[in-house]
């Protein structure tokens, strides 16, 4: 009798230990308190209202700072005598030996002053960096001058590929940077002339200053940065012109990883087309606060992208800023449209309330009505 026992007690163990059933608690029972709005015509129309009021006057502030902002927008991608300079790209690659810079110039007006600062940008268009493969396609631990090898533990990322590895003297060697990213750097030099001046153009400061401090740092070295460690039996990327340790031997501080124009394109940009900071005007007498004045000028540009390839567009932006950014009316057009929605739909509500609210009231009276 006493084994029957144990054997019930041991079964009805195994079944509670296979039951599903969730813990007796408030949270796991559902019975925690719970609040439910109740949409009324009291609570919903003052709240759109509301919304209306507050989102018509902020998207006008913003809609009207945005159309402050001056800006202008030069297409050189085969205008004037870059159309020559793009069918020699399309023939030739610009990263070949053999390669012959080509240059061409585009001569614009600026109507009236741009007040500084003034920015200049390059744009792209139908480039799409938002591709999933080629956000993937860089290695960042490299990019903070860590030193990387074909396997072990600091393997060079495999997501590189085909821009990992090079062979070159029947030696397999590493590409620094490596990735499509890198790969893809772009690399016309835009000359601004103003009558019979070049204007002066700063490189400095045009990338975030946290990509510049966290995201990207060169190996440590003695006097040239070639010599680093990290940079050992590298190659460049098969479109670069040079080694990533001469992007820049001017200017220690703009070399190799830390190179602004480099961390600024590794940046990806989420629509393909995008605009990216090239240069800052620089300050002068002749350009107070680095700005424009109006007049003649000359885009001179050392044309070195491809893009006719795949369709694409190459653009020279020169803008200013406003406190909300560049030049950018959707924004201010988003809060108006719904705000002035909000309000349509408030008038529309309230009146509906109202006929029906009319309607209830005559009812109750007929209702009460006696008609004996």
């Amino acid at each position: 009798m006493a084994d029957v026992t144990a054997g019930s007690d041991r079964s009805g163990t195994a079944e509670a230990k296979k039951s599903k059933k969730p813990a007796n608690t408030a949270f796991k029972q559902q019975r925690l308190p719970a609040w439910q709005p109740v949409m009324t015509a009291k609570s919903v129309i003052p709240t759109f209202f509301i919304i209306g009021i507050i989102f018509v006057p902020i998207g006008a502030v913003l809609f009207t700072t945005s159309q402050a902002v001056q800006e202008l927008v030069i297409d050189y991608t085969e205008n004037g005598t870059c159309h020559d300079c793009a069918e020699t790209l399309n023939t030739s690659a610009a990263h070949d030996s053999s390669y012959v810079p080509c240059n061409c110039s585009l001569n614009f007006t600026l109507d009236s002053a741009f007040k500084g600062p003034v920015y200049m940008y390059y744009g792209l268009d139908n480039f799409y960096q938002n591709h999933r493969r080629y956000v993937k396609s860089r290695d960042d631990v490299q990019l903070l001058g860590e030193v990387r090898t074909l396997t072990g533990l600091t393997e060079l990322s495999t997501d590189c590929n085909p821009y990992r590895t090079i062979e070159s003297g029947g030696t397999e060697m590493l590409v620094a940077p490596c990735g499509a990213i890198a790969n893809s750097l772009f690399n016309d030099t835009l000359t601004l002339k103003y009558e019979s001046t070049t204007v002066e153009l700063d490189y400095k400061g045009i990338a975030w200053p946290t990509d510049k401090s966290s995201k990207f740092k060169n190996p440590p070295y003695t006097k040239d940065l070639c010599d680093a460690e990290a940079f050992k039996s590298t190659i460049k990327p098969p479109n670069w012109p040079k080694h990533v340790c001469e992007l820049d031997t001017s200017d220690p501080d703009n070399n190799g990883y830390q190179n602004e124009d480099l961390i600024v394109w590794m940046r990806n940009a989420a629509l393909p087309s995008f605009r990216k900071l090239y240069r800052k005007i620089k300050p002068s007498d002749t350009f107070e606060n680095g700005g424009l004045p109006a007049g003649n000028y000359v885009l001179e540009i050392e044309y070195n992208y491809p893009v006719t390839v795949f369709g694409g567009r190459k653009k020279m932006i020169l803008s200013t800023v406003s406190w909300i950014g560049g030049k950018n009316s959707f924004l201010g057009i988003a809060y108006i449209t719904v705000g002035v929605i909000c309000l349509l739909l408030a008038v529309m509500f309230l009146v509906i309330w109202c006929r029906t609210k009319k309607n209830q009231e005559t009812l109750e009276i007929t209702n009460k009505t006696n008609f004996n």
